[in-house]
């Protein structure tokens, strides 16, 4: 099962839900997908959708898929790798109108060196991470989450004064 997760920004995320519905469609990808959409009114045929769920059935579906997608949020990715998830990053981007700033794609490129983060910065090169992510081989990984999100939050301002 492939869980994908758009977070809670109001702004839709389209550009990541039309490429998945392109694998769909050109039988990519064959898995049962579950998505938590937000704001993002596109719907994925054959795709179990929810505009938002509760902490803990978002928890389920994190420890229940074989891959999880998701936008380049803190919260989502950290959960994913704290399950032994292969996460594909999508981040969102200012440039498509997803966001207000890039600021998702810095916290991607930090949270690559756990090794089970995949990022995904061109959305045709989606289907090439999915395939990776299948034979990847992860570890979970515990954060006591006061220190990583204050380590993140550190380097957000040191990218914030560049």
């Amino acid at each position: 099962m492939i869980f994908i997760s758009l977070g809670t920004h109001e702004r839709p995320f389209n550009r990541l839900l039309k490429e998945i519905e392109r694998l769909v469609k050109t039988r990519k990808i064959k898995d049962e997908i579950i998505i938590q959409r937000g704001y993002t009114d596109f719907k994925v045929s054959k795709a179990k959708s929810y505009k938002f769920i509760d902490h803990e059935k978002m928890k389920h579906y994190i420890n229940s898929c074989d891959i999880l997608i998701t936008h380049g949020g803190l919260g989502c990715i950290m959960e994913g790798i704290s399950a032994g998830k292969p996460v594909i990053a999508v981040p969102r981007r200012k440039k498509f109108n997803e966001h207000s700033d890039d600021h998702q794609l810095q916290i991607v490129k930090e949270t690559m060196k756990y090794g089970s983060v995949i990022p995904v910065y061109d959305i045709s090169d989606l289907g090439k991470a999915i395939q990776k992510a299948r034979n990847l081989k992860v570890i979970k990984k515990k954060f006591k989450e006061p220190l990583m999100f204050r380590m993140i939050k550190k380097k957000l301002k040191e990218w914030e004064k560049n």
